[in-house]
């Protein structure tokens, strides 16, 4: 860091390298056991996650005391951004907050999804809103996909951005989808996410109703031919809705992240035609 602050002092960088430079310079080793990025909300607009399912719990646990080891400062934690964990099981989610109630002390606080498996690790604010940010509207066909639209709505929400949600208005009851529909184009959301399992046919009905984008989510919901999700992915891969993009099964983590770039990128076109 001092070798990057010498070569703006003596002008051998500008100023917009020397912010790339240390940004870098914020990921952090860990025992050797994995990376935490604190500069990828700086960069990306989005913090960072820890993918919680394929990890040996004694290797995750390492990752957050000693994360929280680093961020102490002059005997208190400085949290910056939110933590993340997601595809959490409730039985170690039990686990962590046991084994680092500890941190409770110094303003730490816990909360935990069960539906979407998500436990976001926070000190001041839970949620915090880009006022510049349009909102994203989410649908589910069924209860069943729930699970992976909530996680979508996590992951939406600590990007700063409003989600409005709608569940279980699927095909076999279309009835139920245009007045919600009509209601998040009045919201002037900026994006669908749109969460389907069985044949998958909602993301391409609501693809063919409106202006903006859709981002298709295939669940793993379904039976036969259709119990691992394959058939809902084909489905919306095929279409007849122009414009229609589309993320691996049950993957609402990365709709989110999808739908947040987007808001990300309208805003920030909004402020430059302002300037």
């Amino acid at each position: 860091m001092k070798e990057i602050l010498k070569c703006l002092a003596e002008g051998k960088i500008s100023i917009d390298e020397c912010e790339t430079l240390l940004k870098a310079e914020n990921i952090r080793k860990l025992d050797d056991v994995a990376q935490i990025d604190t500069s990828r909300k700086d960069r990306t607009g989005f913090p960072e996650a820890i993918l919680a399912d394929s990890k040996d719990y004694d290797d995750l646990l390492t990752i957050l005391k000693r994360f929280f080891e680093k961020a102490e400062s002059n005997g208190s934690i400085e949290l910056k951004n939110n933590i993340i964990i997601t595809r959490l099981s409730k039985e170690r989610h039990e686990l962590l907050e046991k084994d680092l109630a500890y941190l409770k002390d110094d303003g730490i606080k816990f909360d935990y999804n069960k539906r979407a498996k998500i436990l976001i690790i926070y000190k001041d604010s839970l949620v915090d809103y880009n006022q510049e940010y349009a909102k994203v509207g989410i649908l589910t066909a069924g209860t069943s996909d729930i699970a992976i639209a909530e996680e979508a709505k996590i992951i939406v929400e600590q990007g700063g951005c409003e989600a409005i949600t709608s569940y279980d208005i699927g095909v076999a009851g279309i009835h139920r989808l245009f007045p919600q529909i009509a209601y998040m184009v009045e919201e002037d959301v900026c994006a669908f996410i749109v969460c389907a399992g069985m044949e998958g046919a909602l993301p391409s009905v609501v693809a063919g109703l409106v202006d903006v984008p859709v981002i298709a989510v295939p669940t793993s919901v379904g039976y036969g031919v259709g119990a691992d999700g394959k058939v809902a992915l084909y489905s919306m891969l095929q279409s007849c809705a122009p414009g229609l993009s589309v993320v691996n099964i049950d993957n609402g983590f990365g709709a989110g992240v999808y739908a947040l770039t987007i808001a990300k990128n309208i805003a920030k076109r909004v402020r430059l035609s302002k300037e």
